[in-house]
């Protein structure tokens, strides 16, 4: 009727010792950089260190909302906010913001953010500009 499954009681625990060492080692890091990326669809939050490393990350969609609430302002602090929540485990008191995209959750995500005590030394605004935007179509030669 199948395979027969072995369970070993000494291998759960060891690997249950692992997880809570691996989470008590966590990188503490006391400033970084938010980066904000906010579409029309979405709004996507990255924390790194000052470095550029990746720490930890959070999205509209991740949050549990979808289809046209994920654009929202109001899904955005939240996201927001639970970012914040987990930057504040790992230590950090101080960021930079760089925000992409011309979504409207670019200001409520970074408002979001700073309502749970984590201080914004700067912002920059890093959306891609076209420097000509498309050319004209050539008239037809006959």
């Amino acid at each position: 009727m199948g395979k027969k499954r072995i369970v070993t009681t000494g291998g759960a625990e060891a690997g249950g010792a692992e997880k809570s060492v691996q989470v008590s080692s966590k990188k503490r890091v006391d400033s970084g950089i938010l980066h904000v990326q906010s579409t029309y669809n979405n709004t996507k939050l990255m924390l790194t260190d000052k470095q550029g490393n990746a720490l930890m990350w959070g999205s509209s969609g991740g949050a549990g909302f979808r289809g046209a609430k994920k654009g929202t302002p109001f899904a955005a602090a939240k996201v927001g906010e639970t970012l914040a929540l987990k930057a504040q485990n790992i230590g950090l008191r101080e960021v930079d913001v760089v925000v992409k995209g011309v979504g409207s959750g670019r200001e409520s995500a970074i408002r979001g953010f700073i309502s749970k005590g984590v201080l914004i030394s700067s912002i920059k605004d890093a959306t891609p500009v076209p420097f000509n935007g498309p050319q004209p179509k050539k008239p037809r030669r006959v």
